[in-house]
C-alpha cells in the first residue's frame, strides 16, 4: 500500500477529480440523457473521468456552451480544474473577452481585486454571476487568460465592409448556408435580408479570430465559447484547418437534454438539464 501511495505522488492520474457540480436548471431532471457524456464518433457513453482522460492529451480543447445555462458554466469550471490535475494548462481563452480588455486582464492576474468586473471592464451582456467563478479561478493560475473575440470597433468595420475570408473549408456553401439560416432563425426572421451577409461576415470573422488566437496561444489551450462557434462542421475547427492547424483540436458541446447534437458537429457532447422554454422572438417583436 505504501508503494502505491508513493507511486501516486508521481502520477497525476492518481489524483481524484473535483466533485461534480449539482444541477441547477429545472427542466429535464427525469430525461434519459441527463448527465450523459457521449463520444459522437463511436456512440460510446463515457464517465466524466474517461472524458477528462480523452481531453487531456489534446493541444486544443474547444468547449461550447449555451450562454444562459448555469449548468454549462459550472461544468466549464469543473472541466478546467479537472484538466489542471491531468496536465500543465498552457492557456484559457474566452469568447466573452475582447482584445481591448486584455491589458486589464493581465494586470489583474495574481492580484486580489475588490471589484473585479469593473477592473476588467466586464461586458454586461455576459452574466458575471455565471462567468465570474471561471474568470477568478483562471486569474489565480500561472497560465494566461486570453481574449478570443473581436472588439466592437472591429465588428462595426466588418459589418460595413465585409472582408474576404481566406480558405476553402470555412467559405464552402455547405458551411455558409446553414450559418445564414441560423442567423435568420436566431433573429426570429426580423432582420432585413440585405443585412444577413454582413451578419454572416461578423460571425465567421469571430470564428476566424478564435482560431487565430488558439493557434497563437500557449498549449495546451482551452477555449470557452458559444456552441455554434466550436462546431466542427460550421465553426472554429474549420478555420483552424484553413490556417493550417486542423489537427490537434477536440470539440465538446454542452447541450440541454431534448436538444440532440449531430454526430458531425463535435467530438463529444455532455447533456445537462434544460432551462424553461422562453419565447425570445415575442420579446424581440415588442
Amino acid at each position: 500500500m505504501r508503494f502505491v501511495l508513493l507511486f501516486c505522488v508521481f502520477l497525476s492520474g492518481c489524483q481524484a477529480l473535483p466533485p461534480l457540480p449539482t444541477w441547477q436548471a429545472p427542466n429535464g431532471r427525469d430525461h434519459a440523457d441527463l448527465g450523459v457524456i457521449r463520444d459522437l464518433h463511436s456512440g460510446e457513453q463515457l464517465t466524466p473521468e474517461l472524458l477528462i482522460e480523452r481531453l487531456a492529451p489534446a493541444p486544443r480543447v474547444l468547449v461550447g456552451e449555451q450562454h444562459d445555462n448555469p449548468d454549462h458554466h459550472a461544468l466549464e469550471l469543473w472541466l478546467l480544474q479537472a484538466l489542471e490535475q491531468k496536465r500543465a494548462q498552457g492557456s484559457v481563452l474566452m469568447e466573452m473577452l475582447n482584445p481591448d480588455q486584455q491589458a486589464k486582464v493581465d494586470q489583474a492576474r495574481g492580484h486580489e481585486v475588490a471589484d473585479l468586473p469593473a477592473a476588467l471592464a466586464w461586458q454586461k451582456n455576459w452574466e458575471w454571476s455565471m462567468y465570474g467563478p471561471i474568470v477568478r479561478h483562471a486569474l489565480a493560475q500561472p497560465y494566461p487568460l486570453l481574449a478570443a473575440n473581436l472588439d466592437r470597433s472591429e465588428i462595426m468595420g466588418i459589418y460595413k465592409t465585409r472582408p474576404v475570408l481566406a480558405g476553402s473549408a470555412s467559405t464552402a456553401p455547405s458551411v455558409q448556408a446553414p450559418l445564414l439560416e441560423q442567423i435568420r432563425e436566431s433573429h426570429c426572421g426580423l432582420l432585413p435580408e440585405e443585412q444577413l451577409p454582413s451578419m454572416l461576415a461578423v460571425q465567421q470573422q469571430r470564428d476566424r479570430r478564435m482560431a487565430q488566437r488558439l493557434v497563437a496561444a500557449p498549449q495546451p489551450a482551452l477555449l470557452f465559447a458559444g456552441a455554434f462557434h466550436v462546431r466542427r462542421d460550421l465553426g472554429v475547427p474549420l478555420h483552424l484547418g484553413d490556417l493550417g492547424a486542423g489537427q490537434g483540436s477536440v470539440s465538446l458541446v454542452l447541450a440541454e437534454v431534448g436538444k440532440p447534437v449531430p454526430a458531425t458537429s463535435a467530438d463529444y457532447v455532455w447533456y445537462t438539464p434544460a432551462l424553461p422554454d422562453k419565447d425570445h422572438c415575442a420579446e424581440l417583436r415588442r
